[in-house]
C-alpha cells in the first residue's frame, strides 16, 4: 500500500512538472513562430506583407522538443554518471541544450528571412536581440521540468530505459501536445483576428496575417503575451494529463495480469476521451452550426 500511494505521489509531480513544459513549450513556440502557423508567417512577404514576426521554424515541434529534451538528458546522465550531484546535473545540462536551441533558432532566423530578401523582407537585429533570449528562456522553462520527470520515473520508479531514451519519448510527446493543442489559438485566432469569427480564412487572404498591435507594429512578444493567456495552459493541461494517466495507470495496474492491467486501463482512458470528445463536437455543431455571414440590411436615404 505504501508503494502505491508513493507512486501516486510521484504521479502527481510529474503531472505537474508536465503542465509547466506543456504550457511553457507552447508559449516559446509560439513567439518564436515555430510549427503550423509558420507557413503564413513565412507566405506574407511574398504577398507583400512586411512584418517583425520572428520566424524560425527550425522544424516541426515533436522533433524539435525531442532533440532539447534528449540533449539535455543525455548531458545529464553522462554527469551524473561521473558522480555530479543530479540536480546541479539537470540544470546545467538543460542550460546546455537551451544554448544549442539559441544557436538553432538564431540560424533558422537568419536563414529563413535572408531568403525572403527578394521580396524586401528585412532582417531586424532588434527583433534577433529581444526575440532570441525570449524564446530561450521560454524553452529552458520547457526542458527543465520535461527532464527532471524523466529522472523522476527513473530514480522513483525504476523505470528501465535509460535517461537519454525516456528523454527522446517524452520531447517528442512534449512538441506533439503544444503542437496539436495550442498551435491553432496562435494560427487561426492571432494571425487572423482580421478576419470574422469562425469564417475561416479565404485564398484571397493567405499570408495576410495581423501585422500591426494596439500602438505600432506587432512583435512576437505580444503574441508570447496572448498565448500565455490561453493555449500556453491548454498545451500545458494537455500534456499534463497525458503523462499523469500514463503513469498513473502503470503505477495502479501494471501487476495485474502480468501487466496486462495497464494495457486494458490504457485502452479504457482512450475510449472514454473518444466518447467525450465526440459528444463535445456534436453539441457544438448542433448549437452553432456552420458559419452564416451576418445579414446586412441597406439602410435608404
Amino acid at each position: 500500500m505504501e508503494s502505491v500511494l508513493f507512486g501516486i505521489g510521484v504521479t502527481a509531480l510529474a503531472g505537474a512538472l508536465a503542465t509547466i513544459a506543456g504550457a511553457a513549450e507552447d508559449t516559446e513556440s509560439n513567439i518564436g513562430s515555430q510549427g503550423d502557423p509558420n507557413s503564413q508567417v513565412q507566405l506574407a512577404p511574398q504577398m507583400g506583407y512586411i512584418h517583425r514576426i520572428y520566424n524560425k521554424a527550425v522544424s516541426g515541434e515533436p522533433p524539435a522538443y525531442g532533440l532539447w529534451v534528449t540533449i539535455s538528458a543525455g548531458v545529464a546522465w553522462a554527469f551524473m554518471a561521473t558522480g555530479m550531484n543530479p540536480v546541479l546535473a539537470l540544470v546545467i545540462a538543460s542550460a546546455l541544450a537551451i544554448f544549442v536551441q539559441g544557436v538553432y533558432a538564431t540560424t533558422a532566423y537568419l536563414g529563413r528571412t535572408a531568403s525572403l530578401a527578394k521580396f524586401e523582407q528585412p532582417v531586424y537585429i532588434d527583433v534577433i536581440k529581444s526575440v532570441t533570449t525570449v524564446t530561450m528562456a521560454h524553452a529552458f522553462v520547457a526542458v527543465f521540468p520535461a527532464v527532471v520527470m524523466c529522472y523522476l520515473l527513473i530514480a522513483a520508479l525504476g523505470h528501465p530505459f535509460p535517461l537519454p531514451l525516456l528523454g527522446i519519448v517524452w520531447g517528442i510527446a512534449l512538441g506533439a501536445a503544444g503542437s496539436a493543442t495550442g498551435n491553432p489559438f496562435y494560427g487561426k485566432e492571432r494571425q487572423y483576428q482580421s478576419q470574422k469569427f469562425g469564417a475561416g480564412v479565404p485564398i484571397s487572404a493567405s499570408g495576410n496575417i495581423v501585422r500591426y498591435a494596439e500602438a505600432g507594429q506587432r512583435s512576437s512578444l505580444d503574441n508570447g503575451w496572448f498565448t500565455a493567456k490561453l493555449a500556453g495552459p491548454a498545451s500545458g493541461i494537455c500534456f499534463g494529463l497525458i503523462v499523469f494517466l500514463e503513469i498513473w495507470r502503470t503505477v495502479l495496474f501494471e501487476d495485474v495480469a502480468s501487466g496486462w492491467g495497464a494495457i486494458i486501463a490504457g485502452v479504457v482512458i482512450i475510449l472514454i476521451f473518444t466518447i467525450i470528445d465526440r459528444y463535445v463536437e456534436v453539441w457544438a455543431r448542433k448549437n452553432y452550426g456552420p458559419y452564416q455571414a451576418e445579414a446586412t440590411e441597406e439602410v435608404s436615404a
